[in-house]
């Protein structure tokens, strides 16, 4: 199965970025444009990283009423973005509606049903209120995503053949939480290699601090795009 990289954009505009992004043009063909950035410059900061040629997945993780998330994915369908998450906590109502909205006006867009964050462990799930395990919550928010409509989720990437096993084969599986070997953790706690989560059957793997912050960044992402590629 296919595997691409998304490198994610830590800062809060692509001014500070652009050196590293001029360097990975080619190389990386994906950016991810979180709420930090988003926040701080709007939509102006998606077309200029568009404009630098990367494919954009506009990572937002909404959540709100029905209505409120629908208007939401109206306003950002006129953008140049190819992927944008909602939060499948959300429910299946709010689901459905973030996809009605989609289908409406921006037909080619992947919605995604963000599950359980990569920070969460289970304690972390507990404090919420939720006394099921980080995969069990997972493959339940995915399949409700999946039922509402969506054709992709994020996951962490020890939740990838869980989701393979219970979810159709055209499902995509973007995946957070990855690690090159012997780099930090950081605030993730479900990780894994890019060679394995890979090899689990993600469809996109979402690195940051080990690209962004490597003293060559086009080394480091060359070098995961050959892990991904051997796995």
């Amino acid at each position: 199965m296919p595997c691409d990289l998304i490198l994610v954009l830590d800062a809060p505009s692509p001014a500070p970025l652009r050196p590293v992004l001029k360097q990975l043009q080619g190389t990386v063909r994906w950016a991810k444009v979180g709420l930090e950035m988003f926040t701080a410059c709007g939509p102006d900061c998606v077309r200029e990283v568009a404009d630098l040629g990367f494919n954009i997945f506009l990572d937002l993780k909404l959540h709100d009423i029905p209505n409120t998330v629908a208007k939401a994915v109206e306003s950002v369908s006129g953008l140049p973005i190819k992927m944008l998450t909602v939060h499948a906590s959300g429910g299946t109502e709010m689901l459905q509606w973030a996809d009605r909205a989609r289908r409406d006006h921006a037909p080619n867009l992947l919605l995604l049903g963000v599950t359980v964050l990569t920070s969460t462990s289970a304690e972390g799930l507990l404090a919420t209120g939720v006394p099921d395990t980080p995969e069990q919550q997972v493959l339940r928010l995915g399949q409700l995503a999946i039922d509402a409509g969506l054709r992709g989720l994020v996951c962490s990437p020890l939740e990838i053949a869980p989701l393979r096993a219970a979810l159709p084969g055209d499902v995509q599986l973007v995946t957070p939480g990855i690690r090159p070997r012997g780099s930090a953790a950081d605030d993730q706690s479900r990780i894994m290699t890019p060679a394995e989560a890979a090899a689990a059957g993600a469809n996109f793997l979402v690195v940051g601090r080990p690209i962004g912050q490597a003293p060559d960044p086009a080394a480091a992402a060359r070098a995961i795009l050959a892990e991904i590629s051997a796995a």
